[in-house]
């Protein structure tokens, strides 16, 4: 019988464990379907090379009091007072640097989740995130979009800076 629970709970405590987290290790780069279209995540050294120009939206999965309507992606909790985005292939979690073109503000904030998925968009941020670059009232913003890092802790990668007028 002592046997028994010993595999038990050998078997148990990985399963249990492998819940907590969200389901990655470094990073996200599994592919995914949402409303019958497939992505595929881009791979590190892709995401780390990444910018790009475009619509940038707001989306609100918090509710009052910190109460959440869900998580993200990678199983982070979002709440109000959070400056985070997502992102249809950038892996997960990630760090960009996004600058509202029509202002001139800008603002580093952690991909954590997927969206938007609304065509022509190419980022979804927190309304803390839409209100510090200057949009929230408008919803939907002109905006830059460059990758900062890519991961967390041992695996976090950072994009490496050019100096020397970008020769080097």
């Amino acid at each position: 019988m002592k046997w028994f629970r010993l595999l038990l709970i050998a078997v148990m405590v990985p399963l249990l464990l492998a819940s907590c987290g969200g389901g990655y290790n470094g990073y996200m780069q599994r592919p995914y379907t949402i409303k019958g279209v497939r992505y595929q995540p881009m791979s590190v050294d892709q995401a780390l090379r990444y910018k790009e120009e475009g619509i940038a939206s707001w989306y609100d999965e918090s509710s009052f009091l910190g109460l959440k309507r869900g998580n993200t992606s990678i199983g982070e909790k979002v709440y109000p007072w959070h400056v985070s985005a997502a992102h249809k292939t950038l892996p997960l979690p990630a760090e960009v640097k996004v600058t509202n073109l029509q202002n001139g503000k800008s603002l580093k904030m952690r991909v954590n989740d997927r969206g938007p998925f609304i065509k022509g968009r190419i980022i979804d941020l927190t309304p803390r995130a839409a209100k510090k670059l200057g949009f929230h009232k408008d919803g939907l913003a002109r905006v830059r979009v460059e990758t900062v890092s890519v991961g967390d802790g041992k695996y976090k990668r950072k994009v490496k800076k050019k100096w020397f007028f970008g020769l080097f």
